[in-house]
Order: C-alpha cells, then structure tokens, then sequence
C-alpha cells in the first residue's frame, strides 16, 4: 500500500505539471491575437497564490520537497500567464487583473508569510498554512465561476479552456486517491470540496460542448 501511494505521489505531480502547463494553447492565442479577448485572468491569479503557499509549505515542513518543486515551477509559468494578462488585456480588464494581483498574489501572500513566521512556531505554524493552502485549493478549483457567465451569455465554451478544466479535475481526482491511501483522513476532508468543484466544472463544459 505504501509503495503504491508513493506511485499515486508521483502521478499526482505529473499531473500537476500538466495542469500548470494545460493553458499554453490559450496564451499562444492570446499573443498572436494580442488581446485577452474575453478570457479571466482569476484563475491563474489564484492559481499563482496556492503555488505560492504550497512552496512555503514545502519548504518549512520536513520531507516535502516535492510539494516545494512542483509548486515552484507552478509560480514560474503562472507568472508568465499572468503577466501576459497585463500585457495583452484591454484597459478595464488590465486594471482589475492589477488590482487582484496586488491584493492577492503581493498583499495577502506577504501578509500570510509574515503572520506564519513570527506569530505562529513549529507544528502550530505547519497546521495553520495547510489549512489556509486547503482553503485556497477551494478558491482555485471555484475560479471558473468568473468564467461559467461568459459561457452561458455567449453559449459558448471557447473562453472556458477544455485541458485547464480537465486537468483541474484529474488532479483533485488522483490527490483524493492518495489521501484514501494514505488514511489522511485531513487531506482526504481538504480535498474532497475542491475535488467535487472541478468534477462539476468538468461535467458543466462537456454539457455546454454538447450544446453548442
């Protein structure tokens, strides 16, 4: 069973990589159309801020450099996403991609780095920033909602990115696999709420294809 939790481990980071790396297509577009066109930047906002967090998880608890690397390279091609959004985004949607930057990937993650680090010692420090990255895993997994109106109002999923929801949903899948096998039975709580989320994402973009 260990053995087969540790196989599970590494799929579930495979599948990470590719979740990261699943809107690539959609930026090609976005830099040869040089424009966001009705694309959200909030999910790749949120998604920089729990890579953010889950670095710092991995850093300061002993044994989870895996959780630190695969994150790591989570906010190295979230930060390029994002500042293509800056870049590419017409006025209104440029400054309200600003705005949420500032208030979560700079604010809050350096208010939650402070708070942890002086405030919070030891195992106390490690509990509370796997609750608060839990908490973002939901925030995430929940940031296609910006896109769902865009869907229904042009009744097209071309702005609600097939791989990116697909892959939000393997990933919660094989995570909440592992959690089953390794009797976590905190992270299974933690991962079935954003596991549920991205299952009915998935389920909302394969009716929608059908529709159109």
């Amino acid at each position: 069973m260990e053995e087969l939790s540790f196989y599970i481990g590494i799929i579930g980071n495979i599948i990470s990589v590719l979740m990261f790396l699943s809107p690539v297509g959609t930026f090609w577009r976005i830099i040869k159309q040089r424009s966001t066109e009705q694309f959200e930047s909030l999910p790749y906002i949120c998604t920089l801020l729990s890579s953010s967090l889950w670095t710092y998880y991995g850093i300061i608890k002993a044994g989870e450099l895996l959780v630190a690397t695969v994150n790591g390279f989570g906010i190295l091609v979230e930060t390029i996403y994002v500042t293509l959004f800056l870049i590419y985004a017409p006025g209104r949607s440029k400054a309200k991609t600003v705005i949420l930057v500032g208030l979560l990937d700079v604010g809050f993650l350096a208010v939650a780095i402070f708070v942890t680090r002086l405030a919070l010692q030891g195992e106390t420090r490690i509990a509370a920033l796997g609750i608060l990255c839990a908490g973002l895993n939901i925030v995430m997994y929940s940031s296609p909602l910006a896109v769902m109106r865009t869907v229904v109002t042009t009744k097209s999923v071309e702005y609600m990115p097939f791989f990116l929801s697909f892959f939000f949903f393997l990933n919660g899948g094989t995570w909440t696999f592992y959690a089953l096998l390794m009797r976590d039975y905190f992270l299974l709580v933690l991962r079935i709420i954003p596991s549920t989320m991205a299952f009915f994402f998935f389920l909302f973009f394969s009716r929608q294809s059908t529709m159109v």
